[in-house]
């Protein structure tokens, strides 16, 4: 008898911290390497509709759609514009600093602050302008959250780069949400915030200072060394290395103490906020800063944003582990494919999943894979195991539904899985036999 249609079997390990805001039912998908966001934890969530409404425009969906209803649930939220968010105090304290230190020849501010520029640019804006070719592994769908072929949710702050410099601007701040498709853990999340800050220099802003520097060059033409690009002057890189070394030197030390565009170059660089919040705060876990519990968003209303402040752990119970087993397709899956899944049936009640075995069927060709899934209680006992083995059982029969052509056998044995618990095995166990497990 011939070997189902999907070569794989994974299991994961899932680590759970507090209640989801909503999970799924279980739909008909179409398999995850062409699907359109039309599914039914696709953007709007609505079945056959062709076009993503958000931030009050449409998008036509096409064959790059991928967007799920756990990240469009994000979009707008704007965490770093939330009054008293720890993110809202990272970057009311690199403003303040900027400000106090840059300061234009008429008195205001070197830098314009741009945070609230829209999370929805073109492909051209995230990649092209940014000199990214064509053929890089950046613009991989699997890291990546289309709307459709011409449109995505920035994956860094820079796609803004190219606009504010032709707007006319030689020192700006950008501050926003950023969407890239990652794994689960307690330091990734699919949203997350970027502080990015950009400064040019014409001839004369640098080299004002320097003796005899009327005399130098921005730019030659020569070649590209591990020092400076092709075209630009050894004295004009390792002066703005330098400003920008001075720059960022003293954000470090005003944070935790003492502890190419034409006829100009500049620098910029770019931080994570969720980054420095976690270490300045002590946040264990990045899921936390979606969190809307009174517990976690009270410890950060401080009358002043540098004042020191250690969080305070919400939760004392420890985790619960679960096992979770499934079929993959033979082709056109990704890791993040699984991920994205995973969040939106569970929210953030996922903590982590991790790959932990996998095995080849000699026969078949089969792969399976295995690891297990960890729940960590945030309610009352007795409701949190409840809705952890709800989630846990839906996530097999979800995943199972994904894929077109699955035959009955196939689903029949991933609708069994879902049944299974606490490091129940896939691949066969000692005295029993592929066909007993299913493949044949």
């Amino acid at each position: 008898m011939a070997c189902p249609v999907f070569g794989r079997v994974a299991r994961a390990r899932a680590y759970v911290v507090r209640k989801a805001s909503h999970f799924c039912s279980v739909p008909q998908h179409r398999a995850w390497g062409s699907r359109p966001a039309t599914s039914g934890f696709a953007a709007q969530g609505t079945r056959g509709s062709s076009v993503v409404e958000l931030l009050g425009k449409s998008y036509p969906q096409d064959d790059h759609s991928n967007l799920t209803r756990k990240v469009l649930s994000k979009v707008g939220r704007n965490l770093h514009n939330q009054l008293h968010h720890p993110l809202w105090l990272i970057k009311e304290r690199v403003k303040e600093h900027l400000y106090q230190q840059y300061v234009g020849r008429s008195g205001s501010p070197l830098f314009s602050v741009h945070d609230n520029l829209s999370p929805v640019v073109t492909t051209w804006q995230n990649f092209d302008s940014l000199l990214i070719p064509a053929d890089h592994p950046s613009r991989k769908k699997g890291d990546n959250y289309y709307l459709n072929r011409t449109h995505m949710l920035r994956a860094h702050t820079s796609a803004h780069q190219w606009d504010l410099l032709h707007a006319g601007l030689d020192a700006f701040v950008v501050v926003g949400d950023v969407y890239r498709r990652d794994q689960i853990d307690a330091q990734h999340y699919p949203v997350f915030h970027q502080l990015e800050a950009v400064r040019l220099f014409s001839k004369h802003e640098l080299f004002a200072g320097v003796k005899d520097g009327k005399s130098l060059q921005l730019f030659e033409q020569s070649s590209r060394s591990a020092h400076k690009q092709e075209t630009h002057t050894m004295e004009a890189a390792k002066l703005v290395e330098f400003d920008l070394k001075q720059t960022l030197t003293r954000l470090v030390t005003h944070l935790f103490g003492d502890a190419g565009a034409q006829d100009r170059v500049g620098w910029a660089f770019g931080l994570g906020l969720e980054r420095l919040a976690m270490i300045l705060y002590d946040i264990p876990d990045i899921r936390l800063f979606w969190s809307e519990d009174e517990r976690f968003l009270k410890q950060f209303r401080l009358p002043d944003i540098n004042q020191k402040v250690k969080f305070q752990p919400l939760s004392k119970y420890p985790a619960v582990l679960n096992d979770i087993s499934f079929w993959l397709p033979s082709e056109n899956y990704e890791e993040n494919d699984f991920y994205d899944l995973v969040r939106t049936i569970g929210g953030d009640l996922v903590e982590k999943v991790d790959l932990v075995d996998q095995f080849e069927h000699p026969n078949c060709a089969q792969h399976c894979l295995g690891s297990s899934e960890e729940y960590v209680k945030s309610l009352s006992p007795a409701s949190y195991y409840q809705e952890a083995s709800q989630h846990h059982g839906e996530l097999p029969l979800l995943w199972g539904g994904c894929w077109e052509g699955l035959g009955e056998r196939a689903a029949g044995l991933v609708e069994a899985l879902a049944l299974r618990r606490r490091r129940e095995e896939v691949c066969p166990a000692p005295g029993r036999t592929w066909k007993e497990e299913g493949c044949s």
